[in-house]
């Protein structure tokens, strides 16, 4: 890992409004989408993750892009970048999108809220940028395009992230996964969802960059809380069988081929009210429909033995014929099991087929499994 001293000294990377904190708690910091950021605290990745399942674990992810998108057109216009019912989203509701090229590709996953006035939409920290500019290209003339790129958000995640956070900011208690609300800390305008990345009940909370710093150690000082980093976030969605951008999904892949047909609302596909009309739509329809071919298909995999098996490894049929590739893999913290999520050809797709991954010139033996590796808690009501 990069020494901090160096990375702070890095012209070319940006800080997030909590660096100085993550500094004085002893983080180790690494570049991470154009930012310096905490990969783990002193207490180390396992101790995170273990705590983040058992009690509440706080994350720094301003490096996120936070935008809104406001004006009579708004909804109809977002909806015709994806494959998602945003016109039938209710006030403070949540949903999760997909960007996607005119070839059916996937430009980013996001998270978007229903907040009456506008949408507020939250993109991934690396496609920001980019995101910024195919929606103002493509929806522009249709609704205001407003970024945020100077808000902070933050992470608490874990059973007892609403026991903690109703101490600062009381009726979050009364939000169910995937619900938002506004509100205020000490004179900052708070957002807050009851969703997050690890598979466990926690939130989001979009605020001021200059109230974020108070914030976190307002949370910190908490019993339940403690801080987490990079390493331990991608183990814990990793068991959750969550796709990370730039490694489980990318332009080169669409979002039948990554196994995410249940974010396309029936209203969006063949046969549906407003079926298309989306960036990608024949692709897309067609894979769903069964009338266009797949060639490949994300799965989750547990190896056989206890050999964790990392990205880009590749993947073979017992005979030895190339079948795919792993996009994301470690050894499982909870699940306390070699897990991997990766793309095979899909005659290799079905649970329970046996695979195998040759890690350095072994042949290592695998089986497609169901994801999640560890069951999702998240708080339905």
């Amino acid at each position: 890992m990069s020494d901090p001293a160096a990375i702070s000294a890095n012209a070319d990377l940006l800080q997030t409004p909590l660096h100085a904190l993550h500094l004085e708690l002893g983080a180790r910091m690494v570049p991470f989408a154009g930012y310096t950021m905490p990969v783990q605290y002193p207490a180390g990745l396992m101790a995170e993750h273990h705590h983040t399942r058992s009690a509440a674990g706080l994350f720094d992810v301003s490096h996120m892009g936070q935008l809104t998108l406001s004006g009579p057109d708004a909804a109809a216009a977002f909806e015709s970048l994806m494959p998602v019912d945003v016109l039938g989203l209710g006030v403070n509701k949540q949903r999760y999108g997909l960007l996607l090229t005119d070839g059916g590709g996937i430009i980013d996953d996001l998270m978007f809220v229903n907040r009456g006035h506008d949408l507020f939409v939250i993109v991934n920290g690396a496609c920001k940028h980019g995101d910024l500019a195919h929606i103002v290209e493509r929806i522009g003339g249709r609704c205001t395009v407003t970024p945020q790129f100077d808000r902070a958000l933050l992470a608490l995640q874990g059973p007892q992230a609403v026991t903690a956070l109703a101490r600062l900011l009381p009726g979050v208690e009364q939000l169910v996964f995937m619900t938002g609300l506004a509100a205020d800390w000490n004179g900052a305008d708070v957002y807050v969802t009851r969703s997050g990345y690890t598979g466990e009940d926690g939130f989001e909370i979009s605020l001021p960059a200059a109230s974020a710093e108070a914030f976190a150690r307002a949370l910190l000082a908490q019993p339940e809380v403690k801080p987490v980093g990079l390493g331990a976030r991608n183990s814990l969605r990793l068991e959750a069988g969550l796709c990370l951008y730039g490694n489980d999904i990318d332009v080169t892949t669409t979002p039948v081929e990554a196994g995410l047909n249940w974010a396309m609302q029936k209203v969006r596909r063949t046969g549906g009210e407003r079926a298309g009309g989306f960036a990608g739509a024949d692709t897309v329809l067609g894979q769903l429909d069964g009338t266009a071919p797949l060639l490949k298909k994300r799965v989750g995999l547990v190896a056989l033995e206890r050999i964790p098996v990392r990205e880009h490894t590749e993947l073979q049929s017992l005979d030895g014929e190339t079948i795919g590739e792993v996009t994301s893999g470690l050894l499982g913290p909870s699940a306390d099991k070699p897990v991997a999520m990766g793309y095979v050809k899909p005659e290799f797709a079905a649970v329970g087929t046996r695979i195998q991954a040759l890690v350095r010139g072994k042949a290592v033996p695998m089986e497609v499994a169901r994801m999640p590796f560890v069951p999702n808690r998240y708080h339905r009501g």
